[in-house]
C-alpha cells in the first residue's frame, strides 16, 4: 500500500485545527474529524501530530501567534507606557471585533476544564504576551501586583464580546456599544481615570 502523499502545509492543518477546536471545543472533535476537514488520511495527520492533544496544542498556539504575535511588539516598544497599553488595547479590540473564530477559541480555551491542557497552554502559548503585559503594568503602576492588574486589562477588553449576544436586550444598550474603537475607549478611560473618569471619554 502506498505512502499517503501530505499535500497541505502545517499551517493549513493547523489553521483548519483552530477552526474546529473553536467551534466544536476539544472533546468535540477527533483526529478523523479534522483529517477530513484538511483533506488527508489519518495517518497522515498522526504523521505530523503524535496525538489530538499535541495538535491542539500547536493549533491553538499557532492561532494566537498570528493575531496576538504583532500585538506583542507594541508592548514591546519603547516609549510612554501609557501610550503603547492604548496601542495595545486599540489594535486588540479591532482584531477581536473582526475575527470571530480566534474569539470563540479563547472563550473555549478560558472555559477549558483540563489542567494538564491549561497547563500546557500557559507555559507554551500565553506566557510571553502574559509577561509582556506584567511588565508594562509595573511600568505602569509600580508597587502595584502586576498579576490581577494584566487579568483585569484583558478581562475589560474581552468581555464585552462574550456577552455581545445578551448585552443588547439589557437597559441602556445603544448599538454604538459595539464600535470597536468606543469599546477601545471606554476600556483606555476606566484604566487611567476609575469609574470617575468614565463618562469624560469623548
Amino acid at each position: 500500500m502506498a505512502k499517503p502523499v501530505f499535500t497541505n502545509t502545517r499551517e493549513e492543518i493547523l489553521g483548519f485545527s483552530a477552526s474546529l477546536f473553536a467551534t466544536r471545543g476539544f472533546d468535540g472533535v477527533s483526529m478523523r474529524d479534522i483529517a477530513a476537514a484538511v483533506g488527508v488520511t489519518p495517518a497522515a495527520l498522526y504523521y505530523h501530530f503524535s496525538d489530538k492533544t499535541q495538535l491542539c496544542l500547536d493549533a491553538v498556539g499557532y492561532a494566537f501567534e498570528e493575531k496576538m504575535g504583532p500585538l506583542k511588539a507594541l508592548l514591546d516598544g519603547g516609549g510612554n507606557p501609557w501610550d503603547r497599553l492604548e496601542s495595545f488595547v486599540a489594535q486588540l479590540t479591532r482584531m477581536l471585533a473582526k475575527e470571530d473564530n480566534f474569539r470563540r477559541l479563547i472563550q473555549w480555551v478560558l472555559l477549558d476544564s483540563d489542567e494538564q491542557r491549561l497547563q500546557s497552554l500557559a507555559d507554551q502559548v500565553f506566557r510571553d504576551l502574559f509577561n509582556a503585559l506584567r511588565h508594562l503594568a509595573g511600568e505602569i503602576a509600580p508597587g502595584h501586583d502586576p498579576q490581577p492588574l494584566v487579568i483585569s486589562v484583558i478581562g475589560l477588553v474581552i468581555y464585552p464580546f462574550e456577552t455581545q449576544s445578551v448585552r443588547r436586550f439589557l437597559p441602556g444598550y445603544q448599538l454604538q456599544h459595539e464600535d470597536p474603537k468606543a469599546i477601545a475607549r471606554h476600556v483606555v478611560g476606566l484604566m487611567r481615570n476609575g469609574f470617575g473618569g468614565a463618562n469624560k471619554e469623548k
